[in-house]
């Protein structure tokens, strides 16, 4: 059969079910308004000026402040110094966890723990943890060293924490990519009497470097997008993402934060792309299948000693900087008085606190099925059909994770609280709980639709024709075949969506009302008042929330007979 009568069978196929075509417009409908929407916007806003017509002046006002073009340019230094360290470190864990004979199970478990901990608390715990540790109260600078002038912020601090918050990510990455190269190439270089070092560097690093590049990129992309770390612990050292913000909420120039936000999203999408069309396919071409048999692991002292004492100091260091959350939420006043107390706990309770751990439960919750449900039935789509938009729907739906969160927070403003709905049915959308949860929906779609492509690609297309043939329409087919084999992936999306979304805060720092005040809110507000007690309290409850989550979700896959528990959390 000809491509053309194949595609005119597909497209005939396609407009036979009326179920699956509601689906894709439905999508399409969606993916426009909560993603391309705000984002056009932006653009707009960026180069039109009222009474004008289309100009570039805004751009050229944003590019005389002195603050914007220092804000850029920390930008990229703050990505560039946190994506080599982060890539480094994290190559280093991956190499003694997957090359080196280590006896130790509590070492292994304390890397499980290390990579878990970041995603499952608020993204700034850290930079809380390291004001308290390292700043002029510091536990460690004041009360052990006796050093009263110690100086914790700006882009030391911010690469401190952003380095132990992202390594993780690049460990989890590398360690798959390592477990892939075949031992024999490497031990064909060593029976030739080549060092280990000279094996490193010729075989290993090599088959490497398209992963190295993309692990680089991908917390690059994180470093220059994150807003909550620099906020808290950046001091004078200006990002883009808290400029953007401040040029909101402080010199309320709202067209002016829509040009910055555009240089923003320029520079990540850029990376973006070059991340996930070049170096993600490159590393996969580089990397393929699995090793062709067990690797023998370095037990050799000179190698093994160093390398596991240096990971296990990172680990522990890093284990020792979220354990002091939960200390800071019971002393009585940090830095002077170390005395055990639940006074920050009950002051929580106290003073509007269950409004915002309401909110941001049931908000969360809201969000969690929608999402996953979301992800699954893109990621059907996308390997599973055939029509001309299918292209688009995958994209956009992995797009958000390109986008800044202070930019989606600026493009829902300028697009829901003006733009085209001053009138209509989505006008009374903007201050209201459901665009958070529509956007906790946006910011997680992406990690969900790419689980969910992988777990799909796997699943015999024979298996759905079979009931394709008994007569089943598409909806039928994906809820009664095609979910319960994905089950897996489909309540892994819907954990990672519910952490994802009660721990954010850049996306929605911009969009919360009195009425739907958010815990993450909360924590950073009492942060950058010195409290740092009631901020302990609230992300200790915070992370405890997040962990029963998990725990509940693993149970319910065990008495569901899934075979794969939920560990971790992408």
């Amino acid at each position: 059969m000809s491509r053309s009568k194949s595609a005119q069978l597909d497209r005939k196929k396609l407009f036979a079910d009326p179920i699956l075509v509601s689906t894709i417009v439905l999508l399409l409908v969606f993916l426009i308004l909560f993603i391309v929407y705000p984002l056009f916007v932006l653009l707009i806003d960026s180069v039109y000026v009222k009474g004008e017509g289309f100009s570039m002046e805004t751009f050229r006002r944003i590019l005389d402040m002195d603050r914007f073009r220092k804000a850029f340019s920390n930008t990229l230094v703050l990505g560039g110094i946190t994506g080599i360290l982060s890539t480094v470190i994290g190559l280093l864990f991956a190499y003694v966890d997957c090359y080196m004979k280590v006896r130790s199970k509590v070492l292994k478990r304390l890397f499980d723990v290390v990579s878990v901990l970041p995603v499952v608390s608020p993204p700034f715990v850290l930079s809380l943890s390291a004001i308290m540790l390292f700043g002029r109260s510091g536990i460690i600078t004041r009360t052990i060293l006796h050093i009263y002038d110690a100086n914790i912020y700006g882009l030391n601090g911010i690469v401190i924490v952003q380095t132990l918050t992202f390594f993780p990510v690049c460990y989890l990455m590398l360690k798959g990519l390592l477990k892939n190269i075949d031992p024999s190439l490497e031990e064909a270089a060593r029976d030739m009497g080549a060092s280990r070092w000279k094996v490193f560097t010729t075989v290993t690093l090599p088959l490497l470097l398209p992963g190295l590049g993309n692990a680089f990129l991908v917390t690059f992309i994180e470093a220059v997008a994150d807003f909550a770390n620099p906020m808290l612990i950046g001091g004078s050292y200006d990002t883009l993402a808290t400029t953007i913000y401040l040029q909101v909420t402080g010199a309320l120039d709202t067209t002016g934060a829509a040009a910055m936000s555009c240089v923003l999203l320029s520079l990540t999408m850029v990376l973006f792309l070059l991340q996930k069309y070049y170096l993600e396919r490159k590393t996969a071409s580089t990397l393929t299948g699995k090793a062709s048999r067990e690797r023998m692991l370095i037990t050799d002292k000179s190698v093994t000693r160093p390398l596991t004492i240096f990971c296990a100091a990172v680990a522990a260091f890093v284990v020792m900087m979220y354990i002091m959350i939960p200390f800071g939420a019971l002393f009585k006043l940090w830095g002077r008085n170390y005395s055990l107390t639940l006074k920050w706990f009950k002051y929580v309770f106290d003073y509007g606190g269950m409004n915002a751990f309401k909110s941001s439960v049931v908000l969360s919750l809201i969000a969690a099925p929608i999402t996953a449900i979301l992800s699954m039935i893109i990621a059907y789509l996308v390997v599973k059909k055939k029509f001309r938009s299918k292209w688009f729907i995958e994209f956009v739906s992995i797009l958000a994770m390109a986008v800044p969160g202070t930019v989606l927070g600026v493009g829902f403003i300028r697009g829901y609280s003006g733009g085209l709905f001053r009138t209509g049915l989505l006008q009374g959308l903007y201050g209201t709980g459901a665009i958070l949860v529509i956007v906790f929906i946006v910011r997680s779609l992406p990690v969900g639709t790419r689980s969910g492509i992988a777990a799909l690609r796997q699943i015999d297309k024979s298996i759905e024709e079979s009931a394709y043939d008994l007569g089943a329409n598409s909806g039928r087919v994906f809820m009664t075949v095609t979910l319960p084999l994905i089950k897996d992936s489909f309540f892994s999306g819907l954990v990672t969506a519910f952490v994802r979304s009660i721990t954010a805060i850049s996306a929605i720092i911009l969009l919360v009302t009195p009425q739907f005040v958010l815990i993450t809110c909360k924590i950073n507000e009492f942060a950058e008042k010195g409290s740092f007690g009631v901020a302990c309290a609230y992300a200790t409850i915070l992370i405890a929330i997040v962990y029963a989550a998990i725990l509940l979700m693993n149970l319910f896959m065990r008495f569901f007979g899934t075979s794969k528990k939920i560990t971790e959390v992408e």
